[in-house]
């Protein structure tokens, strides 16, 4: 199954930088939670197309203005990125929320296509009983926009797609 997940977001990664310069065509954006019982260490990576920040942010798709992921960042393009983030984007175990705290970020893709990717970890305390992901980023903006979700956790896989009308789920381990 973990084989089928791999292929399937390369597959997607690929198509989506593979894209024609132009507006990117996929109202999409790709998360991945991976949690190991052993350490108790929950990473969160998440993918976000650079014009559909910059239009969630500030209102243009081509604005250079807070130029994320970049020597010339403006001091405020992290903050206000999740300030955004904060009220689309939740993740909880156990019933709380993690409190995200950015560990690293880099572009990856080519102009209109290019993408955020935005890493967070988070040590839990206690064995995970329960995760749950609400992921409405850019709904507010696109009504066809999908959030796709994998989570890993230790040998369990499993593949999420989240929307307007279905933003959340919540998982039992």
């Amino acid at each position: 199954m973990l084989a089928r997940l791999s292929c399937t977001l390369m597959l997607l990664v690929a198509c989506w930088q593979a894209a024609p310069s132009e507006a990117h065509p996929l109202r999409l954006s790709l998360c991945e939670i991976e949690h190991a019982s052993e350490s108790g260490r929950l990473t969160i990576s998440l993918r976000l197309f650079v014009m559909d920040v910059n239009e969630a942010i500030v209102f243009d798709p081509d604005s250079t203005a807070l130029s994320l992921g970049l020597p010339e960042e403006a001091p405020n393009a992290e903050a206000l990125l999740m300030n955004y983030l904060n009220r689309f984007f939740e993740v909880r175990a156990n019933g709380e929320k993690i409190d995200l705290r950015i560990q690293s970020k880099r572009l990856k893709g080519e102009g209109d296509n290019t993408a955020l990717a935005v890493e967070f970890e988070h040590t839990l305390d206690a064995p995970l009983a329960t995760l749950a992901v609400r992921n409405a980023v850019f709904t507010d903006l696109f009504f066809d926009q999908n959030n796709i979700v994998y989570v890993h956790v230790d040998d369990d896989s499993r593949s999420l797609m989240l929307s307007k009308n279905t933003p959340e789920t919540e998982l039992a381990y």
